[in-house]
């Protein structure tokens, strides 16, 4: 039984009627689209519109693009969708999870950094503002996993770090302000990545901790947002063998499914044991493990079954809205469960006021609301987090501060760099680094990756690189990208050309802007500074603070030294 009235719809009398009669009016076809949410392939009117009619979906969800251009895609969309639509976005570093142009703040790991719920907060406020200025309403986001295996590639600084305590801090403070603005969060990627150090976007991962471990960790975290009223939940595509077994004693290993696949996990436990009576959403179906545990026709139907309430993505969206056809006259798929499903969806939208505002016309706003994308006021907050949260790990060889007239000549290296990952944060920040070096007063020389000066690596010993340059400075921005499953190290293949073989002979740094793990495959590099978050805010920080003009604030959410033998002593 839905309470629609109760956590977290709090429907009055008309909300409640909205539901059931909308629920009521609909075909069977409008229910099949209302539980999909497609990607947006198209900005253009007349294509949204032929696929309204053909689709009808629930919602739809957009990468990164111009803000104006996504704002009047979406005016498009809610003008002519009979059902007014859940309009979803990434929004886990700022606007620019929707808006290229918008606010870039931070990644969640550098505002837990900061270890200031302030700055979480501000988080969701940029997020909701900019997010809400093109017409967004559903924000997958915060992500609440928790960063226990420093191998894993995917939850890395996605996350607000290692400590079950701060991310539910951190993750309670976004909620607030991002829900005040009007967007619904979506709470992921439940039961919990960042156990495993496998990419479930390619295999599906496991979530090994027992019970008691669980409940004391994830669970604790999944409890708390469940009990402030989370309307929405995103299930991922990893298993976890203890609570399975919990529910189900008799099943073979073999038998067990990926969260998004799993009645034990979202209904028996997520449903059951924590109480959770809002909307489930699955991750992208698109992913790889979603598509290995059976015909993907009959995981759209078993993710419905197991209590799954939309599908999030297509491989094609023909062949999905099939199989939910097809389930449906197999009785694979029942009506109940389909009705159960999109009473929920259209509750989350009620609750969300989405069928007042598509009464009044104010579903999107108008073009004058883009003022807000990267406005002053989010770029001072951008600035502050950079200050607050930028971390000196170590500084053994005691070289900081540095300056032009102690160490003129420079050598950066940037390791790294790449512009792929949809989350519209992956910026290229190595050119923009060397600028501000050089401008700052150093004379930057860039290693050349590409085009090897071979007399250097076949014969520069430490003599020629004396002469070279009188600090070496690594810039790494190493993060996930698809189908990348490490977020190593990883050299110049040709005599490791660009490792920093000359430590004891020149002295050298490391910052990393991605990844704060490093220390892993370069211990003996004595000072490392972890500033997680690849925008330009915390370029300047970073160069305030190794020149001496600013004190370092940041307090690392994770152990960087991994646990490796002396990695804090060099």
């Amino acid at each position: 039984m839905i309470d629609l009235k109760g956590k977290p719809f709090y429907l009055n009398e008309d909300g409640c009627q909205w539901v059931e009669d909308t629920l009521n009016s609909m075909t069977t076809e409008e229910k099949i689209g209302q539980i999909f949410c497609p990607v947006g392939q198209s900005p253009d009117p007349e294509e949204l519109k032929a696929m309204l009619d053909k689709y009808q979906p629930g919602g739809m969800m957009y990468r990164a693009g111009v803000g104006a251009e996504i704002q009047e895609a979406h005016r498009t969309l809610q003008s002519y969708s009979k059902i007014p639509l859940l309009l979803s976005a990434n929004l886990e570093s700022g606007g620019n999870g929707i808006a290229v142009d918008g606010t870039y703040y931070a990644k969640q790991m550098q505002v837990a950094a900061t270890d200031d719920e302030t700055m979480a907060y501000r988080l969701g406020e940029i997020c909701g503002k900019e997010g809400g200025a093109v017409g967004c309403n559903w924000a997958f986001s915060p992500i609440i996993d928790i960063d226990m295996n420093f191998r894993n590639p995917i939850t890395n600084v996605r996350t607000y770090g290692s400590d079950a305590n701060r991310v539910k801090r951190m993750a309670a403070a976004y909620m607030d302000a991002i829900e005040k603005e009007g967007i619904s969060v979506c709470i992921k990627h439940f039961p919990g990545d960042g156990v495993d150090e496998r990419d479930q976007h390619l295999v599906a991962s496991v979530n090994s901790l027992s019970c008691e471990e669980w409940d004391k960790t994830y669970g604790m975290v999944y409890q708390h947002m469940i009990d402030k009223g989370a309307r929405t939940l995103m299930a991922g595509h990893m298993i976890m063998p203890a609570y399975i077994r919990h529910f189900n004693p008799e099943i073979a290993d073999a038998d067990m499914l990926p969260a998004t696949l799993s009645r034990e996990i979202l209904t028996d436990l997520l449903r059951g044991k924590l109480g959770y009576n809002g909307m489930i959403t699955t991750d992208a179906t698109a992913m790889v493990p979603f598509n290995q545990f059976m015909s993907r026709k009959d995981a759209v139907v078993a993710s419905l079954m197991a209590g799954c309430d939309m599908i999030l993505f297509n491989k094609n969206i023909d062949e999905d809205y099939q199989a939910v056809r097809d389930g449906l006259a197999s009785g694979a798929l029942t009506m109940e469960r389909l009705d159960e499903a999109i009473t929920r969806i259209l509750a989350v939208k009620a609750s969300l006021g989405l069928h007042n505002k598509k009464a009044d016309g104010s579903l999107v706003p108008q073009p004058e609301a883009l003022s807000v994308l990267k406005c002053q006021q989010h770029e001072q907050w951008a600035k502050e987090c950079a200050d607050k949260a930028v971390t000196l790990v170590k500084d053994n060889q005691k070289l900081l501060p540095v300056t032009p007239e102690k160490y003129k000549k420079v050598r950066l290296y940037v390791m790294g760099e790449n512009a792929d990952g949809g989350f519209g944060d992956n910026a290229v920040v190595g050119k923009l680094f060397e600028e501000k070096l050089s401008a700052a007063g150093f004379e930057v020389e860039v290693f050349d990756r590409a085009h090897l000066n071979f007399g250097e690596v076949f014969g520069g010993g430490v003599d020629y690189i004396k002469q070279q340059f009188d600090l070496a400075i690594y810039l790494a921005n190493v993060q996930n990208a698809s189908n990348q499953t490490t977020t190593r190290l990883d050299y110049v293949h040709l005599m490791a050309a660009d490792a920093p073989w000359y430590l004891k002979d020149v002295p050298a740094m490391f910052i990393s802007v991605s990844n704060p793990y490093h220390l892993l495959d370069i211990p003996m590099m004595s000072t490392f500074i972890n500033a997680y978050t690849s925008n330009e805010y915390v370029l300047d920080a970073v160069i305030e603070k190794i020149m001496g003009k600013s004190e370092f604030k940041g307090i690392s959410p994770v152990d960087p030294f991994c646990g490796v033998w002396c990695a804090d002593k060099y």
